[in-house]
């Protein structure tokens, strides 16, 4: 039986099929206005991206240092072994280990009793000897009107010449003797022969000591001091080849200053100058010896201790630096982006040298003039318009960036 539709519900029915042809409509209408591809995304966003927006510093030659640091060692400007000159048993100790001491200090006493002995014998010898000298010459005396008189031979009065020649040599020998005596009984008290650092004692009390084996004690005299230190060879014919074409330039060795890292990684308050360097390299390290002095008031530098020197004075005229930011790496090598006269990016190869604080020394690739992007290069691309913004201005996040790091600040993410 066929189902008969009233007017009323034909008019709906009408009215909804045509609701959904014209939606229908406005969806293939937007559909086919969008366009795949950079075209459909710049027609989406209604024009062509902005320009990267960067940080630029211009390269202008300067005059910098030229940083060499080295490895040295701390020793003492005068560093004495102190040993005995006579044989003895030591009696006793009279300074205080590690600690300064006085030029003319008394270090040790070695038992003199010996000694003394041996003087007074030097003194009795030379008594014996001089009266025997007195005796040839009252004979000389004796002779002399004899002689002038004829009444005794020549031969004898001559003799009597020779005796006193004899007896003054001999006066003469002992007195060395007794002179020898004196000094060994001196040599007894060990005194300190320089002003210092005494090291410990390398003999107690009651010990033997001799001159074969009779080292005491060491002093190092630490103020001034000096520290040593070895460059390679290959770093100081560098320099040499560099002053000889004008790419460096040095004061002089005499002239040349040092400054001292210690081990905890504080500098030495004072500077020193260098006053050595050696005229051979060492075949065993292909090394040159270096030394310098330095002030050391305050005792802060120890002998033996190890050092990293700067040395310091030569210089690099005409440098041209960047920061080391602003140098990348590629396949071919290190380069960096600069903004030319056009506005635009550009890559330029370049060849470092060494670093300078923050920055790279740049041997070859840049001139005078150059803007070297520092920032922001990440979103360049070799050809393309650039921004440059003050670097003290960052340029700011954009949105989709400003809004993750909200929420990451807001969710408690570093």
């Amino acid at each position: 039986m066929k189902r008969s539709i009233p007017p009323a519900g034909r008019a709906a029915a009408r009215f909804f099929s045509l609701a959904l042809s014209l939606s229908a409509l406005l969806v293939a209408a937007a559909c086919g206005g969008k366009k795949a591809g950079p075209e459909g995304g710049a027609a989406a966003g209604g024009g062509a991206p902005p320009p990267a927006q960067v940080t630029v510093v211009t390269v202008e030659p300067r005059t910098v240092p030229v940083p060499y640091e080295l490895t040295g060692r701390i020793e003492g400007s005068r560093e004495v072994e102190v040993r005995a000159r006579v044989s003895g048993i030591l009696l006793s100790r009279s300074y205080e280990e590690g600690r300064p001491i006085q030029k003319g200090q008394t270090l040790f006493q070695i038992d003199p009793a010996e000694y003394r002995a041996q003087v007074r014998a030097a003194e009795a010898s030379l008594a014996e000897e001089k009266a025997k000298l007195a005796r040839s010459e009252r004979d000389v005396a004796r002779l002399a009107p004899l002689l002038a008189a004829h009444a005794t031979p020549r031969k004898d009065y001559d003799d009597a010449v020779s005796d006193v020649d004899e007896a003054k040599a001999t006066v003469q020998a002992a007195q060395a003797r007794l002179d020898e005596a004196r000094l060994n009984l001196s040599y007894t008290r060990v005194e300190a022969p320089i002003s210092g650092v005494s090291s410990r004692a390398e003999k107690s009390e009651g010990s033997l000591v001799s001159p074969g084996d009779g080292l005491l004690t060491r002093i190092s005299q630490v103020q001034p001091i000096w520290v040593r230190f070895s460059a390679a060879d290959q770093t100081m014919q560098a320099l040499r080849v560099g002053v000889t074409k004008g790419t460096m330039s040095s004061p002089g060795t005499s002239k040349l200053e040092v400054e001292l890292v210690l081990p905890d990684g504080s500098v030495h308050p004072e500077r020193g100058r260098v006053n050595f360097a050696d005229s051979l390299i060492d075949p065993a390290t292909g090394s040159q010896d270096w030394r310098a002095q330095l002030p050391n008031a305050t005792r802060s530098l120890i002998p033996g201790q190890f050092v990293r020197v700067k040395l310091l004075g030569v210089e690099r005229p005409g440098a041209i630096l960047v920061p080391q930011r602003a140098v990348q790496q590629s396949a071919e090598g290190k380069f960096v982006f600069v903004v030319g006269a056009d506005g635009k990016a550009a890559v330029k190869p370049v060849v470092v040298g060494d670093w300078l604080g923050q920055d790279w020394i740049i041997n070859s690739g840049l001139a005078a003039g150059d803007r070297v992007i520092v920032d922001g290069a990440v979103k360049v691309q070799p050809g393309a318009a650039v921004e440059v913004v003050d670097a003290a201005a960052p340029a700011a996040a954009p949105a989709d960036d400003a809004a993750k790091s909200g929420a990451d600040a807001g969710s408690g993410k570093n």
